[in-house]
């Protein structure tokens, strides 16, 4: 706590009074934090080279790790405030793109069932959501196709082979995320019903084991990472499951219980071999504008399985 606290970066700051102490409106310290947050070296390296329509040129809306949609996710976990001009920018070039990229929501629902990359729609309706413009018509459209895509068992699913019954983790994490967020912003009774449904698929299989064998699905999803970006793992799992108010779920403690026990004797939480690096560096991962630290605790990382264990109950027990 006192790491987080004493950050130089004021995003982390302001997340850590807000989230984890609950300082409220008429705090100064989270005024002052959160007056600095579009000063973070982050958040002004995300915003770096930005056009004038909002995007960042070159490549797809989604390329990885440069393009505004993976730039966008990462300025709404770094606490960027609603209705700020740059973020608005990038989040109505992103809506304009994933609006056209498919049919409207009343789209031959059996085509696009199987085969929808909704983990892209979830994450475009999720910052949307938090940036203030959960009530833009755009917005609404993502959310009514993700409601019409979702699967009988919860998620969606990008496999096209006509025997894959089962949806994918990896798509559905985000998607609940949109869902739950935009549920809070417009008190849609439908989204939130929708991001019950996903989080309910997670906690049938206690976040990572089978729900047929009780086989661990993936070992790899025991490990820490950050950021995930469209991968599931038990962390950024348990962090979706908090936002939609189901941690003290009795499914998830055992989840709970291998975070807790990946926390390092300095009370932090280090991740594992990063999905990006950075440009010069060798290896075939996609390039990242921001260097969010290799090899030593992440503050980021850190302040999610903080806000997790509150969710939980746990932190006061700690």
């Amino acid at each position: 706590m006192r790491w987080l606290l004493d950050s130089t970066e004021p995003a982390i700051r302001a997340m850590a009074l807000a989230d984890l102490l609950d300082a409220g409106p008429g705090s100064k310290e989270l005024t002052r934090a959160q007056s600095r947050i579009m000063q973070d070296p982050k958040v002004r390296t995300l915003l770096r080279g930005q056009r004038p329509n909002g995007g960042f040129g070159g490549g797809s809306p989604y390329q990885k790790w440069h393009g505004v949609h993976w730039r966008l996710v990462a300025l709404v976990e770094l606490g960027v405030p609603p209705g700020e001009k740059r973020s608005l920018a990038a989040a109505n070039n992103e809506l304009d793109w994933m609006t056209r990229r498919t049919r409207s929501p009343s789209c031959e629902k059996k085509a696009r069932y199987w085969i929808v990359h909704a983990s892209m729609d979830g994450n475009a309706l999720a910052t949307a959501s938090r940036l203030g413009m959960a009530g833009d018509p755009r917005a609404r459209m993502i959310t009514e196709r993700l409601i019409v895509w979702q699967r009988p068992d919860g998620g969606w699913n990008c496999d096209p082979r006509p025997g894959a019954s089962h949806s994918s983790f990896h798509e559905s994490l985000a998607s609940a995320w949109g869902l739950s967020e935009y549920g809070k912003a417009t008190g849609s009774t439908a989204a939130r019903r929708a991001a019950s449904e996903a989080v309910e698929l997670f906690l049938t299989h206690r976040i990572f084991r089978s729900h047929r064998t009780g086989d661990i699905i993936r070992a790899e999803w025991l490990r820490p990472h950050y950021p995930p970006y469209w991968h599931y793992d038990l962390f950024q799992a348990l962090l979706v499951v908090a936002r939609c108010g189901r941690a003290r779920d009795s499914r998830a403690a055992e989840a709970l219980d291998i975070m807790e026990r990946a926390m390092g004797d300095d009370g932090r939480w280090t991740p594992v071999k990063p999905f990006w690096r950075l440009a010069g560096d060798p290896g075939n991962q996609p390039v990242e504008v921001v260097d969010w630290g290799r090899g030593r605790p992440s503050k980021l990382l850190t302040l999610n399985c903080m806000r997790i264990l509150k969710a939980a109950g746990r932190l006061a027990r700690r």
